[in-house]
């Protein structure tokens, strides 16, 4: 029984994120494009996100669906690529909704989302399968004083699962020289994860931590010795051992 009113929690929760993610892209954003100045827009679109993934998040625990415990000052990072374990759905929501002035990496695929498409379009970098228009659009983003969000193993991934990183933030942080700030994200229960009913929260408050580790500075690595390929290697198995110990 306790499931059962669990799920219904949750449903809401999906119902209302659905219902969010709907205002944003057929009336919110369309009207920022009419009324917010150009050099306004893409502050304009950050900052919506922002607050929406906020109040979901404070949604979602006032359901009693999860409980999210962050360790770290996540509001004052700003113009960092910030890497993060992903073994769950709403991993990104959780990171935006509490950090400010922040873009995600994208898929392609997500642009065929009919409701989402219009949000990844003002609001995200996609990654279409071009190394150098990813880390050009990056790049820009960085410069302008946004955090670049980055979930390197590229898709949800479980506990007892080996973890492959790709390469793209530790591409990103070369081109740029901008520092990585590793987050490592846990919950206690599978809830949202991969091959898992949406529906299943458990019986318990499913209990989230995030955590920021040690930046890692492009300075600490041995640059003038390491080919490319060689550093990109080392900064990626630094990402793996942040977010998975």
């Amino acid at each position: 029984m306790i499931r059962f009113f669990r799920a219904i929690a949750v449903l809401i929760c999906i119902i209302l994120f659905g219902a969010g993610s709907c205002a944003l892209s057929f009336l919110i954003f369309p009207l920022g494009s009419i009324f917010v100045p150009q050099r306004r827009r893409r502050q304009f679109y950050t900052n919506t996100i922002h607050l929406a993934w906020k109040f979901f998040t404070m949604f979602i625990q006032k359901m009693g669906c999860v409980r999210v415990n962050m360790i770290g000052n996540f509001e004052n990072i700003k113009g960092k690529i910030i890497v993060a374990s992903h073994p769950s759905f709403i991993d990104i929501v959780l990171l935006i909704g509490k950090i400010p002035n922040s873009v995600c990496i994208v898929k392609q695929s997500l642009m065929k989302n009919f409701i989402m498409r219009n949000i990844v379009k003002h609001a995200y970098i996609v990654n279409g399968g071009d190394s150098e228009q990813f880390i050009t659009d990056a790049k820009q983003f960085l410069e302008e004083g946004f955090n670049v969000v980055i979930f390197p193993t590229g898709t949800r991934t479980k506990k007892d699962e080996e973890v492959k990183i790709h390469k793209g933030a530790a591409q990103l942080a070369i081109a740029s020289g901008v520092d990585i700030v590793p987050v490592k994200i846990d919950c206690d229960y599978d809830f949202l994860q991969k091959n898992k009913s949406m529906l299943d929260a458990g019986e318990h408050i499913v209990n989230y931590t995030l955590e920021i580790k040690p930046s890692l500075c492009l300075k600490d690595f041995d640059t003038e010795h390491l080919t490319d390929i060689k550093l990109r290697n080392h900064i990626s198995e630094k990402i793996k051992s942040a977010i998975t110990r």
